[in-house]
C-alpha cells in the first residue's frame, strides 16, 4: 500500500461521494477533519468516519480531527453533544478557585472524548494557547483561557490531559500564538509588531510548557520581529528559529487551514509554501475537490523527520480510562452552574 501524503482533508457533505472515495484511495491524506456541514446525528457521522478510514485502509489510528472546543468554536451541537463553556468561561472558574479552574478544563475534555471517541474521532483542536490581549479579535476572544501565559499553560496542560485520559489525542492551536490578532485570519492577513522578547516573555510561553505533545497548528499571522515578509505557516525562519528552536517542539506541526485568505496565491503555491517552510502537514478542510486536488498535487509522500513524526503519532493513541460518564457529566455540569 503506498504511503501516506502530508496533507488531511475535509469532505463535502454528510457522507462521501464516489469522487471523494476514489480521490482519497488515490491520494492517500494522512487524516480527515470534519466541519458543521458534515454533521448529523451519531449515527451519520459515526459512518462518515468508518467511510473515511475504509478508504485509506481503515484502522482505528487513522486521525480523524475535529474543532470541538466549547463556545462558539463546537462542531457537534446540542441534542447530540450538550453546549459546553468555552475556554474564557474556564479561566474566570480558574481564576476564582485554581484547583477547581483545572478540574473544569480536565473533565470538559474528558467529556468531549467521551461524545466525540464513540463517533469515530480521535483527535480534537484543543488546547487554544493563545494568551489574549487586551483588544483581540474575535476570532481569538473568549476562545483563550485568559490573559496570563502561566494560567493558559496550565488550564491547556489540564485540558490535553482530559483529552488523553479519554483515548484522544490534543492539537495545540495556534504555534506560535494567535493571541494579538486584531483582524480575521480567515479573510485578512494579521500583523504583530511586538518584539521578540515580548512574545518569548508572554505568547510564546504556553507552547514552551507544552513542547511534549504530538501535534500543534501553525498560525497565519506575521511577526514582523523575526520574518517581517511571510506568516508563520510559511515561513521556515519561524519554523526553524521559534518553533524548533526555541519553543524545542518535535511533533508533528499541521498548518492551519490552506483556504483562509490570510495566505497569498492559490492552493497549489500556499501548500508548496507551507512543505517549503518545513512544516510536516497542509490542513485543507473546505472540502472544495478544485481545491483538494491541488493539495494532492504539491503535498508530498511523508518520509524523513515528518514520517517519523506521523508514525510517532498513530503509534500513542491512547487506551481510554474507563472513568464513569455519568459521574464526570454531572461533576462538570455542577461546577459550571455555579460559576
Amino acid at each position: 500500500m503506498s504511503e501516506s501524503k502530508s496533507f488531511i482533508s475535509g469532505c463535502k457533505g454528510l457522507s462521501l461521494t464516489a469522487d471523494e472515495k476514489a480521490f482519497f484511495r488515490s491520494e492517500r491524506p494522512w487524516g480527515f477533519i470534519l466541519f458543521g456541514r458534515n454533521i448529523g446525528e451519531p449515527q451519520q457521522i459515526a459512518d462518515l468516519t468508518a467511510e473515511m478510514r475504509d478508504c485509506i485502509g481503515g484502522g482505528a489510528d487513522i486521525p480523524v480531527l475535529i474543532d470541538q472546543e466549547g463556545g462558539r468554536v463546537q462542531r457537534i451541537k446540542p441534542p447530540y453533544v450538550q453546549q459546553y463553556p468555552n475556554a474564557a468561561a474556564l479561566g474566570a472558574i480558574f481564576r476564582a478557585d485554581e484547583e477547581k479552574g483545572l478540574r473544569a478544563a480536565w473533565l470538559m475534555s474528558r467529556l468531549h472524548a467521551f461524545d466525540l471517541l464513540r463517533l469515530g474521532i480521535n483527535v480534537d483542536c484543543l488546547p487554544v494557547l493563545d494568551v489574549a490581549v487586551p483588544g483581540v479579535h474575535d476570532v481569538i476572544g473568549n476562545r483563550a483561557y485568559g490573559q496570563e501565559p502561566e494560567i493558559v499553560s496550565i488550564m491547556g496542560k489540564a485540558a490535553a490531559e482530559g483529552l488523553k485520559a479519554g483515548g484522544l489525542l490534543p492539537i495545540m492551536k495556534h504555534m506560535p500564538g494567535h493571541g494579538r490578532t486584531m483582524v480575521d485570519s480567515h479573510h485578512d492577513l494579521p500583523v504583530v509588531h511586538a518584539t521578540r522578547e515580548e512574545l518569548e516573555a508572554c505568547d510564546f510561553v504556553p507552547f514552551r510548557r507544552m513542547k511534549d505533545e504530538l501535534m500543534a497548528m501553525s498560525a497565519h499571522i506575521v511577526f514582523t520581529s523575526i520574518d517581517a515578509d511571510t506568516p508563520a505557516t510559511t515561513s521556515a525562519k519561524v519554523v526553524e528559529e521559534i518553533i524548533r528552536g526555541h519553543m524545542g517542539f518535535d511533533g508533528l506541526l499541521m498548518s492551519d487551514d490552506v483556504s483562509m485568505n490570510a495566505l497569498r496565491g492559490d492552493i497549489a503555491e500556499r501548500t508548496r509554501g507551507i512543505v517549503a517552510a518545513g512544516l510536516d502537514m497542509v490542513l485543507h478542510c473546505h472540502g472544495i475537490m478544485e481545491e483538494m486536488i491541488q493539495v494532492a498535487e504539491n503535498a508530498p509522500p511523508l518520509s524523513g523527520e515528518s514520517l517519523r513524526r506521523a508514525n510517532a503519532v498513530r503509534a500513542a493513541f491512547p487506551a481510554p480510562d474507563g472513568a464513569d460518564e455519568q459521574a464526570l457529566r454531572e461533576e462538570f455540569n455542577a461546577m459550571i452552574a455555579v460559576a
